[in-house]
């Protein structure tokens, strides 16, 4: 296996370190992954909601609020309806129990068995006629045209909200909330366009939240900041709506040169409430730029601030900047006007207990959502699953507690792995097995008994999923294998009669993994309205493929297709089956796929030996000290999509124990790691056959590793997992 680490210049790795405050060690690793700027660094190194984007930044957010705010007003019905997986059960649930909280007369649907996924015609229709008014899509609806032209007939408003690929032509709704439709709008105030439709759904609630409690939604707003510059003022004004900048005009004034009505000021200010900081200062500078028979109409804040952030108190906004842990991140320096907008923002987020109990509620779905969706845990989806996961310890929802007792994962450790591979698997079983009804009703669930009933039931679809999957992919492994043959070996497909609709997804990425190829998976299906029958396929790409760009030839033969660029789904007419295939063929002839880097490692940092015996004291628990490999690995945490955990380099440990493991068949290895001040206990897995051929008992060898926490019987200890390890050729062992 091939070891490499990107060589840093040294004073790139300075710089790095002093401008965020991080120590030398995380500064190399953020090089080497490519995180270069504050505004990738910040959800690397904070810790703090506040440095979550704001939910009316996202394009038609407010279009969206106020449609949802008139339906309470006026007493109409409101669906939620979602998809069927773990991102659109936790998203419906979500959006729902808000709603219902909030006095909303509110029901939720999903697809349900073999309906195909997305809002249905159906639906509307049996939504419109028991006096439905308003539906609100979570995780679906961005191409639903022809449903949404369907429910403005029939009287129905839909507020989309998703976050899959926008087509070309975007359905007719109400409000259409999609990060990815920022870009198609080219404005940048929302530039993260990775979150996942639950996450959308919880921005959705978040801003539902401020507006049905915060005195300044929908206020215009402005705040202005006068200055000295040499013989003139310079005098800047920032427009906020809804705690975002939708303006800003900066004036420069003479004294003596013109008046207030020969500037932009009037027009700008006009129907505005000023807001200021330090009034008296601002005052006197306005009267020496105009003179003092202007007067301007501003509020100072500098008090009320400072009784919710003390540490602002007597300081003035360029004193304040130094202190500005958001604009320690800011590519430029901050000008005191930004001082002041941040300022302003952080008062009203605190005043109004932004991020309360009941927000770090919603975190936990939608951190739920984002880990099961496979979305990058980078930019602020690191925020949303840390937070999610610290409140699910905490104290979690009900029907989440539900799900932990029955997996046995209760006073367990949770990391966004774990939570990958026990806890969203329960949860996304239910839609596999065609009743993802029984997920939903389970987290929303407010009577202890039915919870537990439906965690049993879940649970056990959980069982049956995995059982059937074996079986599916044991014969669809050698028809995948050999169908690369007709693909140029860069494509495989399998195809089965009647497989449950949930399934073939889950085959594709098992079959991804073996064959390191993208895959399809497909079922045909019986229909009413299709005389042929139907094919639902999966697909999931490998090696940095991007399947939109194979979609988008074939999309003439689809009743329907969307996902992700490598994650996505079709449904078609079986007879139009062969005609795919054929084109398949064509497509992957041509088809360049990225290098399959399986043989690869990348390693973040080489540690010498005495900083894996290093101790410092635990931040969070006076007197408490933990090893700094631990800490380090905890920064670099949640890992997953985009941010694997952290690769190390050793050289020179001892092997001072050699036991084979495993349940059943000793497969693995556990190792003991002498570093000359302390043992580690390491994992080897797979490597029993390697005993006595590629390292044995007294060799010093070089390793390449992960670091960790094992808990056994409630008791914690570090351990080395091992990636590859050579016999160390200094010493000539």
């Amino acid at each position: 296996m091939e070891w490499h680490k990107t060589e840093l210049a040294p004073d790139d790795v300075k710089t790095l370190s002093e401008k965020y405050g991080c120590d030398l060690l995380t500064a190399s690793i953020l090089l080497r992954r490519g995180i270069r700027t504050g505004e990738e660094i910040r959800y690397y190194l904070e810790n703090d909601l506040r440095h979550l984007r704001n939910p009316f930044e996202l394009p038609g957010m407010e279009d969206a609020v106020e449609r949802i705010l008139a339906a309470k007003e006026e007493g109409e019905k409101v669906m939620v309806f979602g998809d069927r997986d773990t991102d659109g059960i936790t998203g419906t649930v979500l959006l729902t129990d808000f709603l219902r909280r909030s006095g909303f007369d509110v029901q939720w649907r999903l697809p349900l068995a073999d309906e195909p996924y997305g809002l249905s015609i159906a639906a509307i229709e049996e939504f419109a006629a028991n006096y439905g008014s308003l539906i609100i899509t979570v995780d679906c609806g961005i191409s639903n045209r022809e449903e949404i032209t369907r429910a403005a007939e029939l009287g129905v408003s839909v507020v989309v909200t998703d976050h899959h690929n926008p087509p070309k032509d975007l359905p007719d709704a109400d409000a259409l909330v999609n990060p990815r439709l920022a870009v198609i709008h080219q404005q940048n105030r929302y530039s993260f366009t990775q979150l996942s439709g639950c996450a959308v759904a919880y921005k959705l609630v978040s801003a539902l939240r401020f507006a049905m409690k915060s005195e300044v939604y929908g206020q215009p707003i402005c705040l202005l900041n006068a200055r000295p510059s040499n013989d003139a003022f310079v005098i800047e004004i920032a427009k906020l709506r809804n705690l975002t900048v939708i303006d800003t005009l900066t004036e420069t004034v003479v004294p003596g040169m013109a008046g207030i009505a020969d500037t932009r000021l009037p027009v700008f200010l006009s129907g505005q409430q000023i807001l200021c900081w330090d009034l008296p200062v601002q005052q006197k500078i306005f009267s020496q730029a105009f003179g003092n028979a202007v007067e301007i109409q501003m509020l100072d804040m500098a008090g009320e601030i400072s009784r919710q952030i003390p540490q602002a108190a007597g300081k003035s906004l360029l004193m304040l900047r130094e202190l500005s842990r958001i604009g320690r991140y800011q590519e430029q320096r901050l000008g005191e006007l930004d001082v002041l907008v941040n300022l302003f923002v952080s008062f009203v987020q605190r005043k109004e207990r932004f991020f309360d109990e009941e927000d770090g509620s919603d975190l936990q779905l939608a951190a739920l959502g984002t880990i099961a969706d496979i979305m990058p845990l980078r930019d602020e989806n690191r925020l949303i699953v840390r937070k999610g996961i610290e409140s699910i310890l905490k104290k979690p929802r009900p029907g989440i507690q539900a799900i932990l007792f029955k997996e046995e994962l209760t006073g367990k450790p949770l990391s966004a792995d774990n939570i990958a591979w026990y806890l969203t698997p329960v949860i996304n079983a239910a839609g596999r097995m065609g009743k993802a009804e029984k997920a939903v009703k389970l987290l929303l669930a407010e009577d202890p008994a039915e919870r537990d009933v439906l965690a049993v039931e879940l649970s056990a679809m959980n069982e049956e999923r995995k059982r059937l999957i074996e079986d599916l992919c044991y014969r669809a492994i050698p028809e995948a294998k050999k169908s690369m043959e007709t693909y140029s070996q860069n494509f495989a497909v399998f195809a089965g009669e009647n497989i449950l609709p949930g399934l073939p997804g889950l085959a594709a990425s098992r079959l991804v993994e073996k064959l390191k190829v993208p895959v399809l998976a497909a079922t045909f299906l019986d229909s009413n309205e299709y005389s042929g029958g139907i094919v639902k396929g999966s697909l999931r790409s490998a090696r940095e493929y991007d399947l939109h760009f194979l979609l988008e030839q074939c999309a003439d033969l689809f009743l329907g297709y969307g996902g992700h660029p490598f994650a996505a789904g079709f449904t078609m007419e079986r007879t139009k089956w062969d005609t795919l295939l054929d084109r398949l063929r064509g497509i992957t002839a041509n088809m360049e796929l990225g290098l399959d880097t399986e043989d690869h490692l990348e390693i973040d940092a080489e540690i010498p030996l005495p900083y894996l015996s290093r101790e410092e004291e635990d931040p969070k628990i006076r007197g408490k000290k933990d090893l700094y490999l631990l800490r380090l690995a905890d920064r670099f945490e949640p890992c997953g999509e985009k941010n694997p955990p952290l690769v190390f380099l050793s050289r020179g440990l001892k092997i001072s124990d050699i036991k084979p493991c495993g349940k059943g068949e000793l497969k693995h290895v556990q190792l003991t790691l002498d570093t000359g001040k302390l043992k580690w206990p390491a994992i080897y897995f797979n490597a029993v056959n390697k005993i006595n051929v590629d390292f044995k008992l007294g060799d010093t060898v070089d390793l390449v590793y992960r670091v960790n926490r094992n808990w056994f019987n409630g008791s914690e200890t570090p351990q080395l997992s091992v990636k590859d390890l050579q016999v160390s050729q200094k010493t000539g062992t």
